[in-house]
């Protein structure tokens, strides 16, 4: 796929050769938001485009909005890695990848510019509508691969996503006193936190206990749907918004 035409209309198209067939779908049924990590959007570019990286995303999202499309919709681009949501561990195959420069918080995380959210709004929307992708299956990075990615991170602005129409969102739960669950808890109400986490389709299995992955998985949630404190402690305003979550959940 040495050429092909822009999907997203105003996208410029600067192929990548880091790209494959989709793999027992028809098509993308998810989105999958990243941030770059790099110290420019100009050396991002070039990686996801270079034969040695490996690496690839249908889309770009530069600072100033510009969309780069790197990979055809119809093909599978290689973002996601090593990755799990609800049962699937192909995730390459089910979604559309979108990258967003960000140095990411190694190299400097820095708030997301307006241009380039309301360019991420668009593009996101136009996708889902295309290909018919569910609130629900518009997800981080660290949502399908905890721990291992924590990308785009709890600077992204999914509320404003939301407001758009773009992802599953509820208002997060206030902080309230009450029971924390962290490391080397037990019980019931572990065996609750981790199963409404799988339900919800993370990658968690059902134990009565809280060991490092259930705080890894805790982590990327809050990233994600309660970004005011990141620290992998299942805090009353973790559950609650979690249970507000799978109670807002499509049937």
């Amino acid at each position: 796929m040495s050429g092909f035409a822009a999907d997203h209309q105003g996208a410029r198209v600067r192929p990548s050769p880091n790209h494959g067939e989709r793999r027992g779908v028809a098509g993308p049924d998810m989105i999958v938001l990243h941030y770059t990590g790099m110290e420019s959007g100009q050396g991002a570019e070039d990686w996801l485009c270079d034969p040695q990286s490996g690496v690839s995303s249908h889309y770009l999202v530069h600072e100033d909005g510009a969309v780069v499309q790197m990979v055809a919709e119809a093909a599978r681009a290689w973002h996601a890695g090593k990755s799990f949501w609800q049962g699937e561990t192909d995730i390459n195959s089910r979604s559309v990848g979108i990258e967003i420069v960000n140095p990411g918080h190694v190299l400097g995380y820095r708030a997301f510019p307006d241009a380039q959210i309301e360019a991420v709004i668009a593009l996101c929307r136009d996708v889902a509508v295309r290909h018919a992708v569910a609130p629900a299956r518009v997800l981080a990075h660290s949502d399908v691969a905890p721990g291992r990615k924590i990308d785009p991170g709890e600077k992204f602005p999914w509320a404003r996503l939301h407001a758009a129409g773009i992802g599953h969102l509820v208002t997060p739960a206030p902080e309230t006193a009450g029971p924390v669950l962290g490391p080397g808890d037990s019980g019931p109400s572990v065996v609750r936190l981790r199963s409404d986490l799988a339900r919800y389709g993370y990658l968690v299995e059902i134990d009565d206990l809280f060991d490092e992955w259930t705080g890894t998985v805790v982590a990327a949630f809050q990233r994600h749907f309660r970004p005011a404190r990141v620290d992998g402690r299942a805090d009353p305003a973790t559950v609650t918004t979690l249970t507000r979550l799978l109670e807002a959940s499509p049937a």
